[in-house]
């Protein structure tokens, strides 16, 4: 059983070759509508998903998010168990790769008027990374915006009879990101073996700084501080995932450039989407110093039919 470093590793390599509470505002600057999800209790303070409507309709989203309180940085749990290095987790249910993994898991519920695709947040935080080894192996936190319910989500069990072809039912070529590639690319590694359970098989964008040293191209890698996933599940993409380290946040507070204090970073988008609806061009981390929250939020947002 390959780990997810290998499978990562062959894939980005064989891609390589083949290439030779006060408002939020978006990002022109205007302020929207804001309306919280129920708090959680995480660290030594709170957090709770949030969303941002346009003030002249509340049916177009502006921004949708985590908030967590500035206090929620601290306290955070720690490291409990052993690594998740080398094991094989084709057949470990969440709970137990969760403990394996030393991930801290939160389902956010998010607030009531939605008008996006967006179900639910799962906000984990990785006291000690995971996988890949020297590229995610950092304190960080993964923040999935799924677009399917939980119920969907806690189907994805090895257990399922099915679970081997809902792995390897991939979305059409309309409905991928460009530059994203699957964790089960490489001849011989099954999307059964590169899915998470109770997650889904994770897409990256090739082109991230710090994968650069798995697809021989040393010299253009960077230490991980933000990235953005996609992923999927049952022929369909099921959640967006920005995945940010707990420095990086907490740089946002102390940076002296606008810019970097509230930072948007724009991401790869398809050409169509399912289901139809509302979907961002962008994430945004960002610390507000009047409310005391660091926000991490996608944003952009457009209509896809």
């Amino acid at each position: 059983m390959k780990t997810l470093h290998a499978l990562l590793a062959a894939s980005l390599t064989a891609v390589a070759v083949m290439a030779a509470c006060n408002d939020p505002a978006d990002s022109t600057g205007a302020s929207g509508n804001i309306q919280y999800g129920p708090a959680q209790n995480v660290g030594n303070g709170k957090v709770r998903t949030y969303i941002v409507v346009d003030p002249k309709d509340r049916h177009i989203p502006i921004e949708v998010g985590v908030a967590m309180s500035e206090t929620a940085m601290e306290g955070l749990p720690q490291p409990a168990a052993a690594s998740m290095a080398g094991m094989d987790h084709s057949n470990m249910d969440h709970a137990s790769m969760a403990a394996a993994m030393n991930m801290n898991m939160y389902l956010l519920d998010l607030p009531s008027q939605n008008p996006t695709p967006y179900k639910f947040v799962q906000f984990d935080w990785n006291p000690v990374g995971h996988e890949p080894a020297g590229v995610y192996d950092l304190p960080h936190f993964d923040f999935h915006f799924y677009t399917v319910p939980v119920s969907v989500r806690n189907s994805i069990v090895p257990t399922d009879p099915n679970y081997e072809t809902k792995a390897a039912a991939f979305p059409g070529a309309d409905y991928r990101a460009p530059f994203y590639i699957d964790a089960a690319t490489p001849a011989g590694v099954t999307p059964g073996a590169a899915t998470v359970p109770e997650m889904g098989l994770h897409w990256f964008d090739v082109r991230s700084p710090e994968l650069q040293g798995l697809t021989g191209h040393p010299e253009a890698y960077q230490p991980f501080t933000k990235t953005f996933i996609y992923g999927s599940w049952d022929g369909q993409f099921i959640f967006d995932e920005p995945m940010i380290t707990r420095a990086y946040i907490m740089s946002k507070k102390t940076a002296t450039d606008p810019a970097l204090r509230d930072e948007l970073i724009p991401v790869p988008t398809s050409p169509r989407y399912s289901p139809a609806g509302f979907y961002p061009a962008a994430y945004r981390i960002t610390y507000d110093a009047q409310a005391k929250e660091y926000r991490v939020a996608l944003t952009q947002f457009a209509m896809h039919d």
